[in-house]
């Protein structure tokens, strides 16, 4: 560290803003803003890893800020690097949990300030960071809590000081006054004294809301957002005269009570309510009873009950459909008929029941309308069977969002067993699988992460989801013969299959949500029910507070499914630990898929969302996946098997949901597959209909125009500038236009003025001109001819482009990549400041994007290595964690040299390739610039570059390098400072060190 770049940092904070300097330096607002990627538990997670040593003292503590941050204080607990954490006893407000959780660390030492024997309050929120001889402090608002370090509204500043700096000492010999005071109490010496009257308060305040008039319930309960978004939309429906309605909601998210409410609020005077589970039934009658008064008589039928007569009646879809008890009903007996789990409608005793009766309503609910990838259900449509009337649509980020779920820490650990999906998809068991998924270091591994982990709440109350019924019930076995070290007791497991009756579940489930106190000698809670996929719906055990995986990702939606059985809220839980053990799976990039609800299968989102995911979750949830993790799901991206199955499997569920064939625009509208993955398999749209409908489009589209569209999907679909999409989107509406009317027409949509160089770039690449090799060039001649101007100042059509725009489904297809165009340049690419444009900081973008955008007359890319030079400005390409080369090799032949890298965010260095100095024609065009764009990608696999801006030489020498036939040879080493620092997220994930898996 140099003086300068604190006093740059300094400078940049507090005066001059514009100024570019190293973040590392630079005094900072510290907030929580998911929707910028901006959390105060990134910033001390970031701080704790770059430390020597810290300091934290703040007045709360609580155990869902402390699980946060477990990931990387183990990780400082393996580096040795030591901690101090000091918080206090004000208003008992401190979980004894949570402090026992950090006392665990061998690195980090805990006291505890005794407000009440030194007289006075105790309100610090500060975390001090030793690195070398600079501290940087966080202070302001944030305790040691959940909320406070990923959701509140918080204001922080990150300070920075040197060892002898005044705000340093001071700060440091405050904390030292209070660390060494006699009323800081050691770990030992105040932790069994203070839970003890922590619980004490606590027993106090449940009893004080036992003691509430039981009444109160009915009058706090009240619809939330999603519930009440439903109920208007469905009078909507209603009002339209539909007869048929769907509630697609996240589980957790409070369907059933949304129904009753509609019920109660819509006035539907007879309901039934069909479930397919007797224990649901139970349960939803339960629910309803809460919101309507007692002159609505309800009754439960099946399962031993037969309150034929009530006016609402809760019952199994089996019993229903059974002729003698359907026969005692009039077909239109209700007004309305609920169908729980509605994407299982399909099935025939659902059927025979919407066969045979006649309401004015028919409401499905579901958390699942999508078909599994591998489903074996039928092929019937939900959507269809509910007339696509979609009453309300809540997803789990937009369930997070309204914070409607329980919030979650999810842990991605990596799997000691080394069995891949193939084995485990096997139907026979051999024994080295069984023992390898079940030998005795795989379940003491699996036990000491779950204790780690831990939960909320006063015991755990977890789920364990298996491979397959052997593997859970020997793992049950086997964890029952072990000491449990929260109790010192035996763990209490059990095994539920498919062949579990309804009555060894529904025992099993009392027993996992019971309370401790209740353990006799003929009843006893369970810590775990390990299972396979039986509870991944259905289920509802709001005191869930742990999910075990020990199974590979299938699909997002079976990964949604099981995560969803902890996200319900419940008393005394406040968060649910999520522990994913990550194999060597194919399918491993379906988790992020899930947690982000992102299906794009964008190979860079995905990444992206691995490395700093944690930023842009809303509400109080986070996700950590340890380095190995990231190694794997690394690896399964950049394999990304089964891509063909994904986009048919969108397009299946697109196509149900719409009812009709889904177009490009609808992929990307409806946030499935990109349509830029669907274009790098098939190259057109066609060729994917043409395989997926068959005859319906086999021949629809002639070879000529399906190149034409190839071309376009090659050129124009990414959206990377509009002069293009607005000269074609015109010409197909009007056979020609005015200069003048086009360009003023673009200024006023796009905002800044149609350019002579843009304009003539963009209309040679409309007529197929813009190609890379001379086999391009030949295959799109004398086919591609778009647009001509003619002498009077016009844009007109060729004719013969004209004539096929008269068909029908080539004007469609063609159109459809427009509007694709159209919607992903306003999304992604546009630019406010002209100064900025074409480029935009953070997107990403191919060697021939850039060619495009430079206007250059063809793709140039095969010749642009490290750098090309247009004009004025020249590009750098680096790719950031490069190939190996071969054994007995310098480096790979025609990759820069290996020491491109950010020392910070502000400054980069960079080599020439080998064999240029600083006289050669390659450095000077670096040298002579006006203007230095460096785009950088993680690695080889990658496609395309981030673009980071500009950037200018600092200072530039001339070395030597031992190339790969031993000779000696100059390089020219450069030193860059960036003009926008680097975000930190971006650098994160640039800079960090993950295997590349082939």
């Amino acid at each position: 560290m140099s003086i300068k770049q604190l006093e740059n940092g300094l400078k940049a904070a507090y005066i001059d803003g514009s100024i570019a300097t190293d973040s590392r330096y630079t005094p900072q607002f510290v907030s929580n803003n998911y929707k910028e990627g901006k959390k105060v538990l990134s910033i001390i997670e970031d701080e704790l890893i770059k430390c020597d040593d810290f300091k934290i003292s703040v007045a709360f503590i609580t155990s869902s800020g402390v699980v946060a941050l477990l990931p990387t204080l183990k990780e400082l607990e393996e580096k040795g690097i030591k901690g101090e954490i000091l918080t206090t006893n004000y208003l008992t407000f401190s979980e004894p949990k949570a402090i026992k959780m950090l006392n665990r660390f061998s690195n980090i030492k805990i006291k505890m300030y005794d407000i009440e024997k030194a007289g006075f309050g105790f309100h610090t929120k500060g975390y001090v960071f030793r690195k070398e001889e600079i501290y940087r402090i966080i202070i302001g608002s944030s305790n040691l809590t959940g909320k406070a370090l990923t959701e509140n509204l918080e204001w922080n500043t990150k300070v920075l000081s040197t060892s002898e700096g005044e705000v340093a000492k001071d700060i440091l010999r405050e904390f030292d006054e209070m660390w060494n005071s006699k009323f800081s109490l050691e770990y030992d010496d105040f932790y069994e004294e203070y839970e003890r009257k922590y619980q004490i308060i606590k027993k106090q305040k449940e009893i004080a809301k036992e003691e509430q008039i039981t009444s109160l319930e009915k009058y706090k309960l009240k619809p939330n957002s999603m519930q009440v978004t439903f109920i208007n939309n469905l009078k909507k429906i209603i009002d339209s005269k539909e007869d048929r309605a769907l509630l697609i909601s996240a589980t957790g998210t409070g369907k059933t009570y949304a129904s009753a409410f509609a019920m109660r609020e819509l006035g539907f005077k007879r309901v039934l309510f069909l479930v397919h589970r007797t224990q649901l039934a139970v349960q939803t009658f339960k629910s309803y009873k809460k919101v309507f008064s007692n002159h609505i008589k309800m009754g439960l039928v099946g399962g031993g009950h037969n309150d034929y007569d009530s006016e609402y009646i809760f019952a199994t879809v089996q019993t229903l459909s059974k002729d003698d008890i359907m026969s005692r009903y009039d077909k239109k007996a209700f007004d309305c008929i609920i169908l729980d789990e509605a994407h299982h409608s399909s099935a025939n005793s659902y059927q025979k029941v919407m066969d045979y009766f006649t309401p004015e309503l028919w409401l499905g609910m579901t958390a699942t309308p999508d078909k599994n990838t591998d489903s074996d259900e039928n092929d019937n449509n939900i959507y269809e069977i509910f007339n696509y009337q979609i009453a309300c649509e809540i997803r789990l980020q937009d369930a997070m969002e309204e914070k409607l779920l329980c919030p979650f820490h999810y842990f991605g650990i990596h799997d000691i067993s080394d069995v891949d999906d193939k084995k485990l998809k096997n139907s026979r068991v051999t024994k080295e699988l069984f023992n390898s998924l079940t030998e005795k270091k795989r379940v003491d591994y699996i036990l000491k992460q779950a204790n780690f982990y831990g939960y909320s709440g006063d015991r755990v109350k977890g789920l364990i989801f298996c491979s397959r019924i052997e593997e859970a019930e020997e793992l049950s076995k086997l964890i029952n013969e072990r000491i449990n070290p929260e109790t010192n007791k035996k763990y209490r497991t059990i095994a539920l299959s498919g062949d579990s009756t309804e009555e060894e579940r529904q025992n099993a489930f009392d027993r996992l949500a019971m309370d401790e106190t209740i353990d006799t000698d003929y009843t006893k809670p369970l810590d775990y029910i390990l299972s396979v996929e039986i509870l991944n719906e259905g289920v509802d055990i709001v005191e869930v507070n742990q999910v075990i995986m020990l199974r590979p990702t299938q699909s997002p939606i079976v990964f949604i499914q099981q995560l969803g059985r902890g996200l319900r809220k419940a008393q005394g839980k406040d968060y649910v630990v999520i522990i994913d053990f990550i194999g060597n799976y194919n399918n491993n990039y379906m988790i992020p898929v899930a947690l982000s609800g992102d299906c794009s299968y964008n190979q860079d989102t995905i990444k992206k969302y691995i490395i700093s995911g944690n930023n842009i979750l809303p509400g109080t949830s986070t996700i950590h996946f340890d380095q190995i993790s990231k190694e794997k799901i690394f690896g399964a991206i950049d394999r990304m098997k089964n891509i063909n199955a994904i986009i048919k499997q969108s397009y299946k569920n697109l196509k149900n949901r719409l009812g009709r064939v889904p177009y490009l625009i609808d992929f990307y509208r409806e946030n499935e597959v990109d349509p830029s993955v669907i274009i790098d398999k098939y190259k057109t749209y066609q060729k994917f209909l043409e395989k997926e409908e068959k005859e319906l489009y086999i021949g629809k589209i002639g070879e000529e125009e399906q190149c034409i569209l190839e071309y376009f999907s090659k050129t124009i679909l990414k959206g990377l500038r509009p002069h293009e999409i607005s000269i074609l989107e015109n010409i197909m509406k009007n056979g020609s236009i005015e200069l003048d009317e086009l360009k003023s027409n673009f200024r006023s949509e796009y905002g800044f003025k149609f350019a002579e160089s843009d304009y003539k770039a963009a209309v040679a690449l409309l007529n197929g001109g813009f190609t890379t090799k001379e086999a391009e060039r030949l295959r799109y001649k004398g086919i591609i001819d778009i647009v001509e101007e003619d002498s009077e100042s016009k844009l007109r059509r060729f004719e013969i482009f004209s004539n096929r725009l008269k068909h029908a489904e080539f004007y469609k297809q063609l159109k459809d990549i427009v509007e694709v165009a159209k919607a992903q340049y306003n999304d992604k690419y546009k630019v406010v400041s002209e100064e900025d444009r074409p480029f935009v900081l953070y997107r990403k973008y191919k060697r021939r994007d850039v060619c495009m955008l430079m206007n250059q007359p063809d793709d140039l890319s095969s010749t642009m290595y490290g750098m090309k030079k247009f004009g004025e400005d020249t590009f750098i390409f680096v790719t950031y964690h490069k190939e190996e080369a071969k054994e007995g090799e310098q480096y790979v032949e025609g990759r820069p040299d290996y020491a491109d890298e950010f020392e910070d965010s502000v400054t980069f260095f960079w080599d020439s390739q080998i064999g240029k100095g600083i006289e050669s024609s390659y450095c000077q065009d670096v040298l002579t610039a006006r203007r230095i764009h460096l785009f950088v990608k993680k690695s080889t696999v990658e496609k395309s570059f981030y673009y980071l801006g500009k950037c200018k030489v600092a200072n530039y020498r001339e070395s030597k390098k031992i190339d790969n036939n031993g000779k000696e040879q100059v390089i020219t080493k450069f030193t860059m400072i960036m003009k926008t620092p680097v975000r930190d997220d971006v650098l994160k994930y640039l800079s960090s060190n993950v295997a590349e898996f082939k």
